[in-house]
């Protein structure tokens, strides 16, 4: 009751301010429907996918955005690129191919660090494969279950590895435009107010050396947090056979000729989205294309019909209807006057606007899962308002939106704040961590993420071609 009042008020406190500035009807319409959609989000027991197509079915009554706008983000490209990308990822995970790949590596390690650091290392490489949190998650369980089997005397690196395991995966997303759907909201939304987003071989120059480095940081902290020295000192050893089961295969042969195939079409589809620039095949065709081979007769893993089932349709509604409200708040005005509102405090700071700015981005996006649980609904809140203020305040809007989708991937204080989180959880099945755990590692973790993302911000990405300064 308490939560409906406070979404009302703050709704009339839009219209109020809204009445007494320059703002027009379609403006104020779609602040009035953001406000709203936050509040579902955030307080009511509704699917997010629903609240995210009520609000863009709002806009589309009300006028702020036409009909073709609304039906035509379904077809988006970066619709299709996902679509075809999780049908590679099908065909991957139909060959068991991941799962040898993890028990060929993971028999290497004779201590616990090296263990959680070669898979690590793993996790970071399936980012190009599974293009989900949730898939990615759904992919490692069975193999740190069979971790947890061999290492049930030693309750501390469990501990570990299940704590370890689901941050590493919300972490190393970032490398990879695929990595969330949040970074191809992200990226349109850049693209609608500035003209260009971001292509596949951009995001992966900029999004995998902090993938790397915030990936590994996890799996320490982790590690050190919930094994103490004896333990981290003392020898393991892994065995091969222990991944049987999970690999559907004898993990010590040689790869069979439907994995090879599959590795191939993977390896091309990736190198194919990295050189667009030199042959000009749109990412979305060539996923599709990927999606073809992974699927042929004699040449793919699986079936179409059966890798389409395993294709989040949710999720892609829920993308197409948040485009659709990043594009209203970004059309309409409404974003630039929701970020003068929100950010003027901050532009009157002078030569130090754009350093206040930018760790207040940090910030915000960072905690911004204690309130919006999902990834992409936290990119479609916060990445237009921070576009429309970015360039008053001497920064790079799209520097900025980077920065904004890339803390938004800190999902770590609550089993709710992200799926990943949730499926590692204790349970009956699953020897995993209860939520003290998770609250004293992201006590760890969160400020050493935001030195981490500051420090790529204003010295790291410059270097690589995104400087913050325009």
């Amino acid at each position: 009751m308490l939560a409906a009042i406070a979404g009302i008020l703050v709704c009339l406190g839009f219209l109020a301010a809204a009445a007494a500035g320059d703002l027009g009807r379609d403006a104020l319409i779609t602040l009035v429907v953001f406000v709203a959609a936050i509040w579902m989000w955030v307080f009511a027991p509704v699917p997010d996918t629903y609240v995210a197509l009520g609000a863009a079915v709002a806009l589309v009554v009300t006028g702020p955005i036409d009909t073709e706008t609304f039906t035509g983000t379904l077809g988006d490209s970066v619709i299709w690129l996902l679509v075809g990308s999780f049908v590679i990822a099908a065909a991957v995970t139909a060959t068991g191919l991941p799962a040898r790949i993890a028990a060929r590596v993971l028999t290497i390690a004779r201590t616990p660090r090296q263990l959680i650091h070669l898979l690590t290392a793993v996790l970071l490489v399936t980012t190009f494969a599974i293009p989900a949190t949730s898939g990615r998650a759904a992919l490692a369980l069975p193999v740190f279950l069979a971790l947890a089997a061999v290492l049930r005397h030693r309750p501390q690196l469990v501990l570990a590895f299940a704590v370890g395991i689901p941050s590493v995966i919300l972490f190393s997303a970032v490398g990879s435009l695929l990595g969330a759907g949040a970074h191809l909201i992200t990226s349109e939304i850049v693209a609608t107010a500035t003209g260009e987003g971001y292509h596949f071989g951009q995001w992966l120059i900029l999004g995998l050396p902090l993938a790397v480095v915030w990936s590994h940081l996890a799996a320490e902290v982790a590690l050190a947090l919930f094994a103490d020295r004896t333990e981290r000192r003392t020898p393991l050893t892994v065995p091969a056979t222990a991944f049987a089961e999970t690999a559907s295969a004898d993990v010590r042969g040689p790869l069979s000729a439907s994995q090879r195939r599959v590795l191939g079409v993977l390896g091309a589809v990736v190198v194919l989205w990295c050189t667009e620039g030199l042959h000009g095949v749109d990412p979305a065709v060539v996923a599709v294309l990927g999606a073809l081979l992974a699927t042929a007769p004699k040449i793919g893993a699986t079936t179409l019909p059966a890798a389409a089932k395993t294709v989040p349709w949710t999720l892609l509604l829920f993308m197409a209807a948040t485009l659709c409200l990043g594009i209203a708040l970004t059309t309409t005005g409404a974003s630039a006057w929701l970020a003068g509102l929100v950010f003027d405090p901050v532009r009157s700071l002078g030569t130090a606007a754009g350093a206040v700015f930018l760790v207040l981005t940090v910030v915000v996006s960072l905690l911004a899962h204690l309130m919006i649980q999902s990834r992409s609904a936290r990119s479609a809140v916060l990445v237009p308002i921070i576009v429309a203020t970015a360039p008053a305040v001497g920064v790079d809007a799209a520097a900025a939106a980077f920065l904004s989708t890339a803390a938004a991937g800190f999902c770590h204080t609550m089993t709710s704040s992200a799926k990943p989180m949730a499926v590692f959880a204790a349970s009956d099945t699953v020897p995993g961590y209860r939520p003290e755990h998770l609250l004293r590692y992201s006590a760890v973790l969160a400020p050493l993420s935001v030195a981490l993302l500051l420090a790529f911000a204003v010295w790291g990405w410059p270097q690589l071609g995104l400087s913050p300064t325009p």
